[in-house]
């Protein structure tokens, strides 16, 4: 949907008459039924009159199409500005232009793509300008089946209008020139230069025609993304599926395909323990769905999983077209009704109420991904809520389904495949750790290699053992260590210590430390880790869980002061103690279950507390 549309003509006319932030702000009552902030009416005032002053060129044709405030088709982003037209060899062309009216920027080193800016009444990590055009065209080119039969070309840009660039700039960092190369970045003082990139691409108007086009385009996934996806997953063995696995997720695509059929709303809901298979599956859907020409989302709410697939698939797929395919949970809080054909969850016991960086956006995570999607899969495992966010349950999601008229579908992953396949070492676990009773009171029989340490060095010099050849063993611990903020970065600063044992916590400079080659110098926790698999793990359980009176007992106050895992707890804990117990309780215990299960040939344990290091190394040899 565009909200304005005209030629070149219609635009700087409106300009001159101060019309053109009524004009838009009035179409965007008129078709989206939302009123204009202040803030956004008075960017389109300032923006507008650069934009003015770029076209106000006779070379650049009076025809040409200009596009403001562009809704890209089945999704939330809006594109700023395009002008649309064709080049001297008559080819068609839309030229989309991301407008910022950012004046100061920080290179950001640690995280791909993102600077760092003043928005929103506050300093904020925010994508870089140039990754945001790219990664619009790059939308627009893998979804919309117009630009792709028509051979529409894109070419993306930006214009930091009151931005004044140095000659050494945070913006033209080395690590951002791939984006530059692709989505050149203009700032102030630089109008002429945009205009020449302009007219290289618009020489003939088209009267809108080419806007219409677009905005009319039916949604399909492009041949080379799908043929892209599907060459990710050949040959690649860990997302090969066996026995359940398969047909969980053959149903699944009947279902998917019965929805694209009959615009029927359902709600699908796949539960499973640990290494049962659930991001394998989820996996294996959007690269099948994307394939029968779905517009499919795998969204995850921790960035741990997605972060890993990117830089998995890094050379198979562009960055942008990939980052269009993973999403964060927390992006459907102002979107359509079946926007998305398909929107896979995967770590859905995850998701949260409220969305955005201070939990203020939307009013419940679950039913705007089932309100967004015709279909909606959702892959849980109660057991691995791990926050006071967390809502994510099987009768929070059957609630919103009801409610919003979706028919429900419920599918389970049984066999273990993490652990050595063994459900048993997970029954064992439930049992000793208080979780719940179950008929695995010993491990005879399972092939696990577990063992509880005398101290943290035995446990870190088995992991650097196994960890010689694949990379793949990780140090993992409880949150009960505060992350020191000055060596965020330094692998050398030591947060965790206990005696003459000392390490740091995963780096902040990193967002992938399950495959980072240098993280074995380093311990993960529940938010580097969760919704992975390492081969071996080693878990070191802090004082928030001890051995008292013959009971495993838990004790959120030795939490971290920096976790946020326990947010509002102590404010609970004042109101009502025995309510606040009992949700500590659960996610103390969840979280060392879900580090223990991390592993699928082995674990190795250290508690803190002395007694509970005894207890559970009487109860492994109770079974050697």
């Amino acid at each position: 949907m565009i909200v304005y549309d005209g030629t070149k003509v219609d635009f700087l006319n409106s300009v001159e008459y101060d019309t053109i932030a009524v004009e838009i702000e009035n179409n965007i009552y008129t078709k989206m039924h939302r009123s204009t902030a202040k803030n956004e009416f008075r960017s389109w005032e300032n923006s507008l009159e650069y934009m003015y002053k770029v076209l106000n060129d006779n070379d650049i044709p009076n025809e040409a199409g200009i596009a403001i405030e562009y809704n890209i088709p089945q999704t939330s982003k809006r594109v700023d500005f395009i002008i649309s037209g064709y080049d001297k060899c008559n080819n068609p062309n839309i030229i989309i232009i991301e407008l910022k009216q950012w004046d100061q920027i920080k290179e950001v080193i640690s995280e791909d793509a993102l600077v760092e800016t003043y928005t929103g009444n506050a300093n904020r990590k925010v994508v870089h300008p140039s990754y945001q055009a790219l990664t619009y065209s790059r939308l627009i080119r893998d979804y919309n089946e117009a630009v792709q039969d028509d051979e529409i070309r894109l070419f993306p840009c930006a214009y930091l209008h009151n931005y004044r660039r140095k000659e050494v700039d945070p913006l033209d960092k080395i690590q951002y020139k791939k984006y530059l190369c692709e989505a050149p970045a203009f700032t102030r003082g630089e109008a002429m230069k945009l205009r020449e990139f302009i007219k290289r691409s618009v020489v003939e108007g088209d009267n809108k025609e080419l806007l219409y086009i677009i905005d009319n385009g039916k949604i399909r996934p492009s041949k080379s993304l799908q043929n892209s996806i599907a060459s990710m997953l050949k040959g690649n063995k860990e997302f090969d599926m066996i026995d359940e696995q398969k047909v969980v997720y053959e149903e699944i695509i009947s279902i998917s395909k019965r929805c694209m059929s009959d615009g029927k709303k359902r709600t699908i809901i796949v539960q499973g323990g640990p290494g049962t298979g659930k991001t394998v599956v989820a996996v294996n859907l959007l690269a099948k769905l994307t394939n029968q020409n779905q517009f499919v989302q795998y969204v995850s709410k921790n960035s741990a999983p997605r972060n890993v697939y990117l830089k998995k698939l890094k050379g198979v797929i562009n960055k942008s077209s990939i980052d269009n395919m993973f999403k964060g949970s927390g992006i459907y809080t102002e979107s359509d009704n079946n926007i998305v054909h398909t929107i896979l969850v995967d770590e859905a016991h995850r998701l949260n109420a409220k969305s955005g960086m201070f939990q203020n956006l939307g009013e419940n995570q679950i039913k705007e991904i089932i309100h967004a999607a015709i279909c909606s899969v959702f892959f849980i495992d109660e057991s691995q809520r791990v926050t006071t966010s967390d809502i994510g349950s099987i009768e929070e999601i059957e609630k919103w389904a009801k409610k919003q008229g979706a028919e429900i579908v419920h599918k389970e992953l049984k066999s273990q495949f993490r652990c050595n396949g063994s459900d048993g070492y997970l029954a064992w676990l439930d049992n000793i750790l208080e979780i719940r009773e179950t008929a695995n009171f010993d491990m005879n029989d399972v092939d696990y290699d577990i063992c509880i340490c005398d101290n943290p060095n035995q446990v870190r010099d088995i992991i650097i053992e196994r960890n010689t050849a694949p990379n793949h063993a990780r140090l993992l611990a409880g949150y009960c260590w505060d992350w020191i903020k000055e060596g965020k970065n330094d692998s050398s600063v030591h947060d965790i210590k206990i005696g003459d044992f000392e390490m740091s916590w995963n780096l902040g400079n990193s967002t992938t430390y399950a495959i980072d080659d240098t993280s074995i110098n380093e311990i993960g926790c529940i938010h580097t880790s969760q919704g992975l698999e390492f081969d071996y793990v080693g878990v070191i359980i802090g004082e928030d869980m001890r051995y008292e009176n013959g009971r495993i007992v838990t004790d959120f106050t030795k939490r971290a002061k920096t976790d946020q895992s326990m947010k509002g707890i102590k404010k609970l804990y004042k109101e009502n103690p025995d309510q606040a117990n009992k949700i500590a309780d659960e996610i103390i215990k969840n979280t060392y279950r879900t580090l223990m299960t991390r592993g699928m040939k082995g674990c190795y344990i250290y508690c803190v507390d002395k007694k509970l290091n005894e207890y559970l190394k009487k109860k492994v040899q109770q079974n050697g």
